[in-house]
């Protein structure tokens, strides 16, 4: 099974590193600096920041659909980071080191199956999933904390 690992766009995010601390407050959102690695794991690069890395913390909307799985979560977001992680066939560190909770999703954006997984062994939950004929999509999550992590597609 070919599948498809992607990672947020950096655009939404770029214009609220320029906000200042209270502004972030007010937009629900706080600057982190990295103090350890692993532990702060980027959404855009799917990568842990280094030590002394800048993030921001915030709110994000992973399943926007109108219906009962519409849902949001805090994620990590690196100022380093100008490129979405966007690979077929290959599964980052961040997601590999990890245990993940991976969620799968109809056309209709209704959660039709799900599994938690060592993240060593992505590929194989990954298939299995695909392999039901109604998955469209599927979202890795970090399941200790339940953060959104990636969305994964077939390719």
């Amino acid at each position: 099974m070919s599948f498809r690992i992607i990672g947020l766009s950096p655009e939404p995010f770029q214009a609220m590193f320029s906000l200042s601390d209270e502004e972030l407050a007010a937009h629900g959102a706080r600057r982190i600096t990295a103090d350890k690695k692993p532990g702060y794991p980027d959404r855009i690069a799917l990568r842990d920041a280094e030590p002394g890395e800048t993030l921001l913390l915030v709110n994000y909307t992973h399943q926007p659909a109108d219906n009962p799985y519409r849902a949001s979560h805090a994620v990590y977001v690196s100022s380093n980071s100008r490129q979405a992680y966007d690979r077929i066939g290959e599964v980052p560190d961040a997601l590999r080191t990890r245990l993940i909770s991976l969620r799968a999703f109809d056309d209709n954006d209704m959660m039709v199956d799900a599994d938690v997984i060592d993240g060593r062994d992505i590929e194989s939950g990954i298939a299995r999933l695909f392999a039901g004929p109604s998955v469209a999509y599927l979202q890795a999550h970090y399941a200790k904390r339940g953060c959104y992590a990636a969305r994964v597609e077939r390719a």
